[in-house]
């Protein structure tokens, strides 16, 4: 059996990464982020394409529906697709599945930048959620077969996977050089052989959530360069060579002894997404409600209002529309800026977390660690501190670079520690499944966990938010949005806490 048995090719003899070690990390770091890259992206998106694709003003009916939609949907392809791609994982191997992985949610999400509707959005995003779902698990279960050494496999695991809070901040900085660069760049036009979707409208040509978009393009470049030089996981390759590889099963998810197991990681994951989505990703409609983004708003609607009507615009309506994109400008400006705070609370818990993991702290404890103050802070940042007056400390400009500022606020300082303890909570799973479940199992079991209870039902927390928020007795929408997300958030931390208590200690290997 030894004897196909290949030496673990992401170390050399003295234990240190060896060179295809570091290639492998660097892909999969970059497939972290860009996960995170993609799926962020909507928040920031959402708003100005419902303006433009379908006429909806926030806080309306349709508004509603189609921010529902377009989170939950392309959540539900993923996590039903995302279980076949971890299916696959387990039957074809990690590295061929991660590769088409990332392929296929960059290329959906460059499509997606050309969308002249709303549906063509909303198929766009499934390919991209699906994609995303699928690499994750791949990515998870080929570096922690890579890595021979615990304590190393666990730092490894960590520290790639902070690269997905560095994709968040990534986006939001994208999104805002977007917004500032967007009329000097080339103008978005539908290419003619796919014309019978329709065209992008006269003046929408320059749009910056279709770039935002477009950059996810980004990822495919590096790994079609990489990709001849990646390793296949050596204990995958080694039991497929001796053919002692079992086929994969759902149903053996819950024999007996993985029944636990199976059920406490998919209802642990689906809360932390779902708190995730449901609270933290709703941050972009909460921001146009703070007192200095309406101020900031009214005050740019007027100077374009002025500037239109020295130009000798004399057309209300279009004087009005003019007013209403200079405002929202302001507010998806503003969104992205306390973005970046929310994203740089995640790089840090993440890294907080690649350091915990590595210690021999009980596993259930290392994730209570962050669950507990998960559950003081979500209501207080989220009901709270949108009713009250929003501090403005200082800002830190980063002009030089032409990223915008960081707001440092009430209200950033409390998104910024609340997505320390959700988002470093992503990483706990993703080194935590690998040790839970067997080989020819690892690929399914990560599956199951991440997309059905990750994917699926916790995304869904973001549908239930904007249900919640049409029920809120509130005119504002900022407000109507601030107080779901604090219901739906605290309720999903609650039960989080509770299903981390049932997660078994890991298998001591994770060759077998």
């Amino acid at each position: 059996m030894a004897a196909h048995t290949p030496p673990p090719s992401g170390t050399t003899a003295s234990g240190r990464l060896s060179f295809t070690g570091w290639l492998v990390c660097s892909i999969a770091a970059i497939g972290f982020a860009f996960d995170i890259y993609e799926l962020l992206m909507l928040p920031l998106v959402a708003r100005p394409a419902l303006l433009e694709l379908g006429g909806f003003q926030p806080g309306s009916p349709g508004f509603l529906r189609w921010v529902g939609l377009l989170f939950y949907v392309p959540a539900l392809c993923g996590g039903l697709f995302g279980l076949l791609g971890g299916y696959l994982t387990d039957r074809l191997g990690r590295r061929r599945v991660l590769t088409w992985s990332i392929l296929v949610y960059a290329f959906a999400a460059f499509a997606a930048g050309f969308s002249t509707s709303l549906w063509m959005l909303l198929i766009c995003r499934c390919l991209v959620f699906v994609g995303v779902c699928v690499e994750f698990v791949a990515a998870v279960a080929w570096l922690a077969e890579l890595f021979p050494d615990p304590k190393q496999r666990e730092r490894v695991l960590g520290y790639t996977q902070a690269f997905s809070s560095i994709g968040g901040l990534m986006v939001a900085i994208a999104n805002g050089l977007a917004i500032q660069w967007g009329p000097s760049l080339p103008a978005i036009q539908i290419p003619s052989w796919l014309s019978f979707l329709g065209a992008i409208g006269p003046g929408h040509e320059h749009e910056a959530w279709r770039y935002t978009l477009m950059s996810g393009l980004i990822p495919a470049l590096p790994l079609i360069l990489i990709r001849p030089f990646l390793p296949e996981s050596p204990v995958w390759a080694a039991k497929r060579a001796a053919g002692t590889l079992k086929r994969p099963s759902i149903r053996a998810l819950f024999a007996p002894d993985l029944r636990r197991t199976t059920i406490a990681a998919t209802i642990g994951f689906a809360c932390t997404l779902g708190v995730a989505f449901g609270a933290i990703q709703q941050m972009p409609q909460m921001v146009p409600g703070l007192a200095e983004v309406k101020a900031a708003s009214a005050a740019a609607s007027d100077k374009a209002g002025v500037a239109a009507r020295g130009k000798g615009e004399a057309d209300e309506a279009k004087l009005a529309a003019v007013a209403r994109g200079a405002a929202a400008r302001v507010g998806q400006t503003a969104a992205a800026e306390y973005t970046k705070m929310q994203e740089l609370g995640g790089l840090v818990g993440r890294c907080l977390m690649a350091a915990v993991l590595a210690g021999a702290l009980a596993w259930g404890w290392k994730l209570r660690l962050l669950q507990l103050p998960g559950l003081l802070l979500t209501p207080l940042v989220f009901w709270f501190f949108l009713r009250v007056p929003n501090t403005v400390f200082f800002e830190i400009p980063l002009e030089w670079a032409h990223l915008g500022r960081l707001p440092v606020t009430t209200m950033s300082l409390g998104i910024f520690l609340v997505g320390l303890v959700t988002v470093g909570q992503l990483s706990f799973w993703g080194n935590y499944l690998p040790h839970v479940f067997p080989v020819h199992l690892r690929g399914t079991g990560e599956s199951f966990a991440a997309n059905i209870g990750g994917r699926m039902i916790g995304t869904s927390a973001a549908a239930v938010t904007s249900l919640v928020a049409g029920w809120m007795p509130y005119e504002s929408a900022p407000l109507k949005f601030s107080s779901a997300a604090a219901i739906v958030g605290t309720t999903i931390c609650l039960i989080g806490l509770v299903a981390g208590f049932f997660l078994p200690e890991p298998r001591a290997t994770i060759d077998d």
